[in-house]
């Protein structure tokens, strides 16, 4: 815009401006004294002068026009912020009625199981492409995390605590064969533990192994922790059986068990601490 008003175009367009104010201006001052020269020079100037008049009035509009653009941008502009500082406050109003969702849950449980320690974690890391679901939590040593600390989603068994820095923890899930979880199913009583394989895992199953070939156990069963060994405390939920199948390798039976929990939209998490039962 600058560079227009130094142009030589502006500059001529204001010579032949200057002109035909000065021929306006002596328009004006002849009307009175009708000779033929003024008539010659209203004949001239008068039109020009109806035209300044009509340009001056549309430049006029025209600068309402810019200020009314300016002001709506301004506006919109301010809208925008607007909008965006609601949304904030939907995702901050969101992420805190999942936090009291969740500590409702463990409210629960604490309930039930008074002898319970946690300490609240989320999850910091994951791998998409690991195949057993493994994940790093926000905390460690410092928060009195250690290693085969259970770790548990509402009153559904995670996996365990198998690695530890002084802020973060490794979890291995159900998933992870390395994982034994001593179980049983609340129907029949029936005990035995939970593995799984690499196929397994890949279809997000585990297995609760030890089983008699004569097993009442049938799907739809729930399968439970049986507090046996020490790691787990008895009766956090693991999930549920959906096949009962014989075991090729010797004569005893196993089920297959779907976990409770969706180990790929888990957020956060709670770690057991400390339990007595």
């Amino acid at each position: 815009m600058k560079e227009f008003f130094k142009s030589y175009t502006f500059k001529a367009f204001l010579a032949v401006l200057a002109v035909l104010l000065c021929g306006s201006i002596l328009a004006t001052l002849t009307t009175e004294n009708e000779s033929p020269f003024t008539t010659a020079v209203n004949f001239v100037f008068t039109p020009v002068n109806r035209a300044a008049a009509r340009t001056a009035e549309e430049l006029g509009r025209l600068r309402l026009h810019f200020r009314s653009a300016a002001y709506y941008k301004g506006q919109v502009e301010e809208l925008q912020k607007k909008l965006a500082e609601s949304r904030e406050k939907v995702v901050d109003y969101e992420q805190m009625q999942q936090k009291v969702d969740l500590y409702e849950k463990f409210l629960e449980i604490k309930e039930e199981h008074p002898d319970y320690k946690f300490r609240p974690a989320s999850i910091i890391a994951s791998d998409a492409s690991d195949l057993y679901g493994s994940m790093t939590l926000n905390r460690g040593s410092l928060h009195d995390v250690h290693v085969n600390d259970p770790v548990i989603f509402e009153k559904y068994l995670v996996g365990v605590v198998t690695a530890v820095s002084p802020t973060q923890c490794t979890v291995s899930t159900l998933l992870n064969p390395s994982v034994f979880v001593s179980a049983y199913e609340i129907r029949t009583r029936e005990a035995g533990y939970t593995e799984t394989t690499a196929s397994l895992a890949d279809n997000g199953l585990v297995r609760l192994a030890g089983a008699t070939r004569t097993t009442a156990m049938s799907t739809g069963g729930i399968v439970c922790t049986s507090g046996t060994g020490g790691i787990f405390p008895k009766d956090l939920l693991i999930g549920e059986v959906t096949e009962i199948t014989d075991a090729t390798e010797n004569i005893s039976s196993y089920a297959i068990v779907q976990p409770y929990v969706d180990f790929d939209n888990l957020i956060d998490v709670f770690i057991i601490t400390e339990f007595s039962r």
